[in-house]
């Protein structure tokens, strides 16, 4: 299902239950935040805030805060659906035909696949109004954390292009207010939109960007999703819709940006200028330190006639976007199978906020291999970052975290069993005594074999006999438990 935009998503929101109306007057410094965090904390529902101090713009947070929103807002009613529809796309790649009668089969499947592409409409309801003369302060952009170096915008979608192939990159970079017209752009190393602005830079040009806040939520999540560097966001977009997202240009940069969406910031950024960004109540539950950032000049905003503005918090967790986080857990699994194939199931869990923990259950089959899926994984993407890889058999359920400690507690040798090895890792990670850099740990939790040095007889878990549990089951209610 394609929402035609934000204002959809929230009527649907509204007819399941899922969103409270706030009319009374909040302030977008603090206030915000603390109604949001309690409300996430008790896995509350989607808040619209229609009365926001110093601004005529409601603000909707907290849309994607629960595993029922987080498929809702993709169009699903469970998130493994779409990874079932991943793997069906995955086999596409692996069953390539052959004959000329396979490849007459198969044209269907990739006109399919084809219909994903965005497509160019002439007028779009997010230049319903043009402000050239345009200021920031107009919009009810929040100021999280007493500890915040101001008000940031915490969920935009970041359209930018390469300046050699034309390609076009949509992340998800945080960007602090300065003043009325310029933010930073929080854009790592490891970032694309980081490499875009990094080949400008070398040219001695500015970096053209847009900013566009909400729209079909499937766009807004998928300028976070993990994709590789060849795949435009726009195309994955359109496969979770199963809809083309409609662009429209922009006005003042060579960009172009989604139609429907609330509002589009259009602006630049110098190849030269830099100023101190931070601190930022970050998604580690910490504040991200200050450091500098390149800086975003913002030249013309353009808004439909009665915008919402969508936003987020981060911090603690759990928060909005641990929900994300897991759609993006169970949306590329398929991906991480098709590669390794032995890999059972993954979870990342929210006190590892993404990139600290990983724990993956694999079809154990010879000496070292849960080594070898280590490995392996810190040598995909973004599991670079990985600073924890937990591996148990296959029998147990890496979606309960207390079952996989239970393995890690009891059937680890810390010498034999955990490898530690330096790489690189995630720029938020305040613990490492580097930026960007420092050590990993794996952890094999799995049944040890004689043939990895263990020379003992390993127990079996206790188990009730299969006969016993049945006959309890179809007892239970004599019992009168």
């Amino acid at each position: 299902m394609a929402y035609k935009d934000l204002r959809e998503f929230i009527e649907v929101l509204e007819e399941k239950g899922e969103l409270k109306r706030i009319k009374t007057e909040v302030d977008p410094d603090l206030e915000i935040t603390e109604i949001t965090d309690r409300i996430s904390k008790a896995r509350g529902p989607a808040l619209l805030f229609e009365n926001v101090k110093g601004s005529d713009i409601p603000v909707l947070i907290n849309a994607f805060g629960s595993v029922k929103r987080m498929a809702m807002s993709l169009g699903a009613e469970r998130l493994d659906d779409i990874a079932g529809e991943v793997a069906e796309l995955i086999g596409l790649a692996d069953n390539i035909p052959n004959s000329i009668w396979d490849k007459v089969k198969f044209l269907p499947k990739l006109a399919h696949l084809s219909s994903f592409l965005p497509r160019i409409v002439k007028k779009g309801q997010c230049q319903e109004i043009i402000d050239t003369r345009p200021s920031l302060y107009k919009l009810p952009i929040l100021k999280c954390w007493p500890g915040d170096a101001g008000k940031f915008i915490t969920l935009p979608q970041v359209y930018t292009k390469d300046p050699e192939t034309g390609k076009r990159n949509v992340g998800m970079y945080r960007m602090q207010v300065y003043d009325g017209k310029t933010t930073g752009m929080h854009w790592h190393v490891h970032h694309d939109g980081a490499e875009n602005y990094q080949k400008n830079c070398r040219a001695g040009k500015v970096t053209e960007v847009a900013v566009a806040l909400g729209g079909d939520p499937a766009i807004t999540y998928s300028a976070t999703a993990p994709l590789p560097k060849d795949i435009d966001e726009l195309i994955f977009a359109g496969f979770l819709r199963k809809e083309p997202v409609e662009l429209v240009r922009c006005k003042t940069v060579d960009l172009e940006v989604p139609a429907d969406a609330e509002i589009i910031i259009e602006g630049y950024v110098d190849p030269v200028e830099r100023r101190l960004e931070g601190p930022f109540g970050d998604h580690t539950g910490y504040y991200s330190l200050p450091e500098e950032f390149p800086v975003f000049h913002v030249k013309c905003i353009t808004h439909k006639k009665s915008p919402v503005y969508p936003t987020t918090i981060v911090g603690k967790p759990p928060q909005e976007d641990c929900y994300m986080a897991l759609a993006t857990e169970r949306i590329f699994l398929p991906l991480m199978k098709f590669q390794l194939p032995e890999i059972v199931d993954m979870h990342l869990p929210m006190e590892g906020v993404f990139h600290n923990c990983v724990l993956v259950s694999i079809r154990k089959a010879f000496p070292g291999h849960a080594r070898k899926v280590m490995n392996a994984l810190w040598g995909m993407g973004q599991m670079m970052f990985a600073k924890f890889i937990i591996v148990v058999d296959e029998n147990v359920d890496v979606q309960n975290v207390s079952e996989v400690m239970w393995k890690v507690f009891n059937n680890v040798d810390p010498r034999r069993d955990t490898v530690i090895v330096d790489g690189p890792l995630e720029v938020l990670d305040h613990s490492a005594p580097t930026p960007l850099f420092g050590s990993k740990m794996g952890i094999d939790a799995t049944r040890k074999w004689s043939s990895e040095g263990h020379m003992r007889e390993w127990p079996e878990d206790i188990v009730m006999s299969q006969e016993i549990r049945d006959l309890v089951s179809k007892r239970w209610n004599e019992y009168g438990i």
